[in-house]
Parts: structure tokens; C-alpha cells; sequence
């Protein structure tokens, strides 16, 4: 069970996208590469053709049918509002010289990356059985925020991946406490063997119906993978590679490091159960 109030989950609400606070950054700063995600190759700090003046995309509704599938699945964590608000003040990248520019389509993937660590680190606050790392998440927590607020001088000079690292090992512990009281059966029993298929190559498995409760999938790639009807509760999905993953039916109450990019890239449906901290896609199923 989760907790359903305090900071963890106020958190988590905050890190979601703001467009209207943010001047497109994910259209310029991030390159495209022509593939059945991106209808065009686009290089990094160049501005997609479908950006408007005003920041907002031109295609925003038909983006699908105009074959930019990976700009519906992406998400920032919110890092898009902090470096346009926070880090540069609310300039936009249209009105500043070059060099500033450049300088902010270098720090947004930065701050992106810590957002996303934000992000785990608040959905670890919600769950109680890492009640005994709760402390450590908290600093490490009041670390990484304050990492986000450094100047763009000292973000592009950041090393992210070591902090990665240290983030990591609370994760993880995390994670094993979670799903330690998971996987029980009716009776209380464990509903099946050691369910370790972390970094797994699961491309296109059929696992329909499959009991991965408190399953350890983190990394693992399913991409079009039937799992549907499948019993995902208690299982960590952090980094979990799931386009075109099937989940109709599948219940991923209580499967937690899920975030609404890995979501986007799924196919579900009405049936499909997913954790409170993330939204049921436009493009599924219409819930009936």
C-alpha cells in the first residue's frame, strides 16, 4: 500500500510538464533521429519545424498521424519549467545571444536527469515499507534539489551520472524492501519461484496472464511483449523498456518506479490497472 498524502505524493503531482511555463526546450535542445518515432532527423539545438513562435507544437493534436510517436511518449519531469523559470530566469532561448542559448539546451537534459531522480526518490516516500531508508531518501532527496537550483555554470559542469550512482543504491534497497512483501499468494504463500529479470531481454515474450507480483523488471526490455491480464503488483519497473508492450487487462496496482513516459509507450485498455502516480494515455482504450 501507498500513502495517499504527504510529501512524496504533493511531490509527485509537481513533477509533471508545464508546457506553458517552459519555451519548448524538448523541441530544440533534444536531437530526433528518422525512425518509426520521429518522422524527421533533427539535430540537437536546432528547433523542430513543427515549433511555433509562441512555444507551443503545431501538430500537438496529430502528432501519431504525422509520425512523431516519440513526442508523445516523452516527458520531462517538470526540468523544462525549472530551467526556463528557474535557471535562466524566464529567458526565452529566441531572445538571448547564442552562446546562452546553447548553454541552456546543454543544462535542460542535466536538470532533466535529476528530475527524474526527484521523481523516484518522492515515489519512495510514499511507500511504507521503505520506511527503514526514509531518512537517507529524504537528504538525498534535499541534495538533489538543491542540484537543480545551481547556476547553468555549475550544471554543465555537473558530473549526473555519479550522482546517479548514489541515488542508485537507495533505489535499490528501496526496491528490495518493497518487493519483499510482495508476491504473496491468498494464503500468504509465495505465488511462484525468484522472479529476477532485471536487464532481461523479453522482447516480444508471451507472457500473457504471467504472475510477476514483486517481479524485479528493472531495465528489463519488453518491447511488444504480451502481457496482458498479467499480475504486475509490487513489481519495480524502473527503467523498464515497454513500447508497444501490451498491458490490456494487466494490473500494475502497486508496481512502483513506473513513470508516464514508460506508460505512453504501452498499449492498454480499459482493464488495465495502473499505480495513482501515473495517467491513463489519450491514445489507450477510452475507459468505458
Amino acid at each position: 500500500m501507498r500513502e495517499e498524502s504527504g510529501t512524496g505524493t504533493d511531490r509527485l503531482r509537481e513533477l509533471r510538464a508545464d508546457c506553458g511555463e517552459c519555451f519548448g526546450l524538448c523541441c530544440v535542445a533534444l536531437p530526433f533521429a528518422r525512425s518509426a518515432d520521429f518522422a524527421i532527423d533533427k539535430d540537437a539545438g536546432k528547433p523542430c519545424p513543427n515549433l511555433a513562435a509562441d512555444s507551443r507544437c503545431g501538430i500537438h493534436t496529430r502528432l501519431r498521424q504525422k509520425g512523431f510517436t516519440g513526442c508523445t511518449v516523452y516527458d520531462c519531469f517538470g526540468a523544462g519549467q525549472k530551467v526556463s523559470q528557474v535557471t535562466f530566469g524566464g529567458q526565452d532561448w529566441r531572445s538571448v545571444p547564442g552562446e546562452r542559448a546553447r548553454q541552456m539546451f546543454e543544462v535542460f537534459p542535466v536538470v532533466r536527469q535529476l528530475h527524474e531522480l526527484l521523481w523516484y526518490l518522492n515515489e519512495a516516500l510514499t511507500l511504507p515499507a521503505a520506511g527503514p531508508v526514509h531518512a537517507d531518501v529524504r537528504r538525498a532527496l534535499v541534495t538533489t534539489e538543491r542540484l537543480t537550483r545551481l547556476t547553468a555554470g555549475e550544471l554543465g559542469g555537473l558530473d549526473v551520472g555519479a550522482h546517479r550512482q548514489e541515488v542508485n543504491v537507495l533505489l535499490l534497497r528501496t526496491s528490495e524492501l518493497v518487493r519483499a512483501g510482495a508476491g504473496r499468494g491468498k494464503n500468504g504463500g509465495k505465488s511462484g519461484g525468484k522472479k529476477d529479470r532485471r536487464g532481461a531481454d523479453l522482447m516480444g515474450a508471451r507472457l500473457k496472464g504471467a504472475d510477476l507480483r514483486g517481479a524485479d523488471l528493472r531495465g528489463a526490455y519488453l518491447i511488444a511483449a504480451d502481457l496482458t491480464g498479467a499480475d504486475l503488483r509490487g513489481a519495480d519497473l524502473i527503467g523498464a523498456d515497454l513500447r508497444d508492450t501490451d498491458l490490456t487487462d494487466a494490473d500494475l496496482t502497486g508496481a512502483f518506479f513506473l513513470t508516464q513516459p514508460q506508460v505512453n509507450a504501452a498499449r492498454g485498455g480499459a482493464g488495465t490497472r495502473l499505480p495513482r502516480s501515473v495517467g491513463r494515455p489519450d491514445h489507450w482504450t477510452a475507459v468505458r
